[in-house]
Parts: structure tokens; C-alpha cells; sequence
């Protein structure tokens, strides 16, 4: 089920990385932080206690994998997880692996800035993202996402 201008249920969300039949994973263009990720729920749904039991695991299970990719792949500092919802409510976890020097931390994304962007931090955690992928669609394409 869709939602009409729902930007979720209406396109990807930014660069798809991997897509299932129950959930897409994707590469956000957010500015400062070359390694945000979003796990994005197909169906229509506002809220995590929408989804049945086994989905609700399911979901989990893609945000799970998603971060260890991250982990292994980065070594970020954090992995911070949110799924708020305030601006689009269409169920969605972010997935951003976090690092000492980027331009907010140790404050959340949207945080006042603490601090420049640091131009060859970024670039070399970009350098890093196509094996990270091919990880993590690797893993997800082994279950039933």
C-alpha cells in the first residue's frame, strides 16, 4: 500500500544499494556524513508497531546487518540508529556511522555543527563505500528482505 506524497512510497529515498521485497536499503546524500544509510520499510507505514511480529524482526534484522558492515568496513567511533519519522512518517531506520572528527560529533546529524568538514576524512571513508555495498548486499540478498 502506498501513500499518496509520501516521498517513500513515492521514490527510492536516495541511491538504492539493495531492494527487497519487504524493504530497501539506501545510501543518503547527506552532506557532512558520506556513510548514512537508510532502511526503508516498502509498505506504508507510520510507526515500528505497525508491522507484525516477524516483520518487526525482519526490519531489525536488515538495520542489524547493515550497521555491522559499517562496523567492519569503517571502524567508525558510533553507529548511531534513529528512526523518528517526524518529517516523513513512512517507517524508516537511518544507519550513519559516526567519527570523532566529523563536523558534529559527538552531537547527533542534526546537531549544531562543533567543528569544519574535514574534506579527506570524508573522501576516504567515500573510497571505502563500494566494498562496504557489495558487503552488505552480499549479506541482505542471503535473506528474505
Amino acid at each position: 500500500m502506498k501513500a499518496q506524497g509520501c516521498p517513500f512510497c513515492e521514490g527510492p529515498g536516495g541511491r538504492v544499494v539493495f531492494e527487497g521485497a519487504k524493504l530497501r536499503v539506501i545510501h543518503a546524500e547527506e552532506v557532512g556524513f558520506p556513510a548514512f544509510y537508510r532502511v526503508i520499510w516498502r509498505e506504508h507505514a507510520a510507526e515500528f508497531s505497525d508491522l507484525n511480529a516477524a516483520d518487526r524482526a525482519l526490519c531489525m534484522e536488515a538495520v542489524t546487518l547493515v550497521e555491522q558492515c559499517l562496523r567492519e568496513h569503517l571502524k567508525p567511533v558510533k553507529i548511531n540508529l534513529a528512526a523518528l519519522g517526524n518529517m516523513v512518517p513512512h517507517l524508516h531506520w537511518h544507519v550513519i556511522a559516526r567519527f570523532a572528527d566529523d563536523s558534529h560529533f559527538p552531537g547527533s546529524v542534526w546537531a549544531p555543527v562543533q567543528r569544519e568538514v574535514d574534506a579527506a576524512q570524508q573522501a576516504a571513508v567515500a573510497a571505502r563505500l563500494p566494498a562496504l555495498e557489495a558487503a552488505m548486499i552480499e549479506r541482505l540478498a542471503t535473506r528474505s528482505f
